[in-house]
């Protein structure tokens, strides 16, 4: 039931929203009652994270790298960037043509996030979107610091599609990324100081048991049910684990949104459930994800304006 739509605009599978006289985003504090296509309409890049302060972090980031040489100007994006998002349960962060939002954590939060970003891409005739989700993961076989950009999201039962329930019935959807959008994300790891990877993902709706931990307050597997669970998945090529890849790959694919998955690990679950590295090496590698993804808006941009040597050039917003 898809709608009707450009092939380069966010087309929600959705028939019935051309039927509402106005839609609110409810989440966001948005909705079609506002001036969206003048508000968002150059958006060109989501980037998502699970934390609020991660994103205003990644948001000031974005500021700093990209501002100078792309024309971002203080109009554009107050310096440091402000919080635009009108409801508490999300943090939005718009500079020039990349909103940075949290979605907070598991299969829900990012499901009702998703569904209204897509809108709001959608109603805002964005041209060519990308949705981006930069976060953490468990590895397997892979050294904590490894980033991964995800090839094929599966779910829980190892299949690749998101299932939801509707109407008392079980809907399954096709989980996909976009694959030159993944391309372009390893293009961008050459030169990088860290370890990028591409594999497959198995997004979980549970970090303790739906992962296979043991040391969780409760457990109903052992041991070795565990590490022979975590082999099969090494053996089908699943290099993390983490909780909304999937989701996002099937909401993305169905409503016709590029989408791509990077995501540092922070434990080899082949050697140990509980993640257990210095805070310094944490707030390092999950600086990881948001270089590269730097590094691929840059790419990006710099190709659209015709200047793909150019160094990006810093803002500060200290």
């Amino acid at each position: 039931m898809a709608s009707q739509c450009s092939s380069r605009r966010a087309c929600p599978d959705n028939s019935y929203l051309k039927d509402l006289p106005s839609d609110k985003l409810y989440h966001l504090g948005y909705g079609t009652k506002d001036d969206l296509k003048s508000l968002f309409g150059d958006v060109k890049f989501v980037c998502m994270g699970g934390s609020a302060p991660r994103m205003q972090k990644f948001a000031a980031f974005v500021q700093e790298s990209l501002a100078d040489v792309h024309g971002i100007s203080e109009a554009q994006s107050p310096c440091p960037p402000e919080n635009i998002c009108r409801s508490d349960r999300y943090v939005m962060y718009k500079i020039g043509p990349v909103l940075s939002i949290n979605h907070g954590m598991g299969f829900s939060s990012v499901s009702i996030l998703l569904h209204e970003v897509i809108k709001l891409l959608h109603y805002a005739q964005c041209d060519d979107p990308v949705i981006i989700r930069i976060g953490t993961s468990g590895g397997i076989g892979v050294d904590p610091g490894t980033v991964v950009v995800t090839n094929q999201p599966y779910n829980a039962e190892v299949q690749p599609y998101h299932s939801s329930v509707a109407l008392g019935e079980v809907v399954n959807r096709e989980s996909r990324m976009d694959e030159a959008t993944r391309a372009g994300l390893l293009a961008c790891s050459k030169g990088q100081s860290f370890n990028v990877v591409s594999g497959n993902t198995m997004s979980t709706d549970d970090f303790y048991e739906g992962q296979g931990r043991t040391d969780g307050a409760v457990c109903h597997h052992s041991p070795d049910d565990k590490m022979a669970f975590l082999q099969k998945l090494k053996d089908n090529g699943i290099v993390n684990i983490e909780m909304e890849g999937v989701v996002m790959g099937a909401l993305c694919h169905a409503s016709k949104v590029r989408c791509a998955c990077v995501c540092v690990t922070l434990v080899n679950r082949l050697l140990g459930d509980q993640v257990d590295v210095s805070k310094e090496d944490h707030a390092r590698y999950q600086h990881y994800p948001q270089e590269l993804v730097i590094a691929y808006i840059r790419s990006q941009l710099s190709t659209k304006n015709g200047d793909a040597q150019s160094p990006a050039a810093k803002r500060s917003c200290h």
